[in-house]
């Protein structure tokens, strides 16, 4: 636990105007190397152990996880950072109209400052390190506050910050609800949270406060549109190794899938039989599999199993699954028909291995339903009809879409990652987070001439003429 005092300190050690100004103006080559550092970290086997080790403590991932959803993903980033910073940092020139004749404009990235990051638990490496590599590519100081709740996660990555860099540069703290309550009182330049909608209104008041800049990396309630055009048993697989992926703990997971209703019976099957490729290949039961993590904690646990029962109770039918071992934190991949709009697993983002199914007839149904429920961070639509696509992207808004794929919202840097209101404020991920983390200052400078004595005063008659000229050219 850190104290108010320590928090302080570092706040203000970061904040000096000679520190501010240092990272400001330091070089490519000088951020290069940062960012080159944490790839050197994670890359060494010995660094990769303990990381692994601390995500099978919390989450139960296995080591294949571990590559594929936090160290890769990482390290794609840092690739793609390291190919294109040279060019991210290059004073941008923009056009200028007539009216500005003799100056030139450009656009000059300059860091924002003193940049706080609160991270989750559920990708705990990689969705620390990923919005740091940004902050730091972008000439910024960095308090990074990751979760509690994955406490040897949060271990490994206050090792890797102390090892790799001065406080003045990167500090993490670590602590509870405390620690955060007292880092949001801070009037730092922006703060970056990724978390869950309720938690982040609650970082948004504390950054009105100060006029803070602010990211939110939110998640909500992602839906899956399956209209009956597509391979229902290819669909029925991608679904269930989406829905299942860190136990179902991935904000732009599915979070419910829409089905027509001729196609239930057969994705059930499917879906059961997916499963039971993935985890139960041996017939021991999908407990035993060594690919099947868990509920990060107890408290995550209860409410999961809640929803469940709530489902269960106001009449939902499990389909398959609903296995659970409340002292492993263990929970099948289960999937739920007969679901209704007033149980709580159609009102609340799931954030765990439960897929309620809803049927419908017409396409203009999901749009119904849609509208009544806040935009998520991601639609998945499972088509292959040009003009169900079509409508299904004009009809709905959302963070991202993804058309018969899942997941992959995320993984293209050239393309924005965020979500809509409820789901998420500001886009990152490649040159949007290294914008996100700037100041786009926006230079005007005089080169020749000087066209602006047309508008002192005393103003001449024909000004009016020359300006009505000026505006139809």
């Amino acid at each position: 636990m850190t104290n108010k005092t320590e928090i302080k300190r570092i706040f203000n050690l970061q904040s000096k105007a000679s520190n501010v100004l240092s990272l400001r103006n330091s070089s490519y080559k000088e951020r290069v190397e940062k960012i080159k550092s944490i790839r050197t970290f994670i890359s060494n086997d010995a660094n990769h152990k303990k990381i692994a080790d601390a995500l099978y403590k919390d989450l139960k991932k296995s080591n294949e996880e571990v590559i594929s959803t936090e160290i890769t993903p990482t390290l794609l980033n840092i690739k793609q950072v390291l190919k294109n910073l040279k060019q991210w940092m290059k004073d941008e020139h923009v056009p200028s109209p007539l009216t500005m004749v003799g100056t030139s404009s450009y656009i000059k990235y300059e860091s924002k400052g003193n940049i706080l990051l609160i991270s989750p638990w559920n990708y705990p490496i990689f969705l620390s390190l990923y919005p740091l590599i940004y902050a730091i590519a972008s000439g910024n100081s960095v308090i990074l506050k990751p979760s509690e709740i994955s406490t040897h996660s949060s271990k490994v990555i206050k090792n890797i910050i102390q090892t790799l860099f001065k406080e003045n540069e990167v500090a993490v703290i670590e602590g509870s609800v405390e620690e955060s309550t007292e880092l949001l009182k801070l009037p730092f330049n922006h703060i970056h949270f990724t978390g869950s909608p309720r938690v982040g209104k609650i970082v948004m008041e504390a950054a009105a406060k100060n006029l803070s800049g602010i990211t939110l990396e939110l998640g909500g309630k992602s839906p899956v549109i399956v209209d009956g055009t597509g391979n229902i048993k290819n669909i029925a697989q991608k679904i269930a190794w989406a829905k299942t992926l860190n136990c179902g703990q991935t904000c732009i997971a599915p979070d419910f899938a829409l089905l027509k209703k001729e196609n239930l019976q057969d994705f059930i099957t499917h879906f059961k039989n997916s499963v039971a490729q993935f985890y139960n290949v041996s017939n021991q039961g999908i407990e035993k599999s060594s690919d099947y993590g868990r509920i990060v904690d107890d408290i995550n646990f209860k409410r999961i199993d809640a929803i469940l029962k709530d489902a269960v109770k106001k009449g939902a039918k499990i389909e398959t699954g609903g296995e659970i071992n409340s002292k492993e934190k263990f929970m099948s991949p289960t999937l739920l028909s007969n679901v209704s709009q007033d149980m709580l697993v159609m009102q609340e983002e799931i954030f765990g291995p439960i897929l309620p199914v809803i049927t419908f007839e017409n396409n203009s149904d999901v749009i119904e339903l849609f509208q009544k429920m806040p935009s998520p961070l991601a639609i998945y639509i499972m088509s292959s009809n040009k003009k169900n696509i079509k409508y299904f992207m004009d009809n709905t808004v959302s963070g991202g879409v993804c058309i018969n794929e899942l997941m992959l919202t995320v993984v293209n840097p050239n393309l924005p990652f965020g979500g809509v209101n409820n789901s998420g404020i500001g886009k990152s991920g490649g040159k949007h987070s290294f914008n996100d983390f700037s100041n786009e200052k926006g230079v005007v400078k005089k080169n020749f001439g000087n066209f602006l004595k047309l508008v002192y005063p005393p103003f001449k008659k024909s000004i009016f003429k020359y300006f009505k000229h000026i505006v139809k050219i």
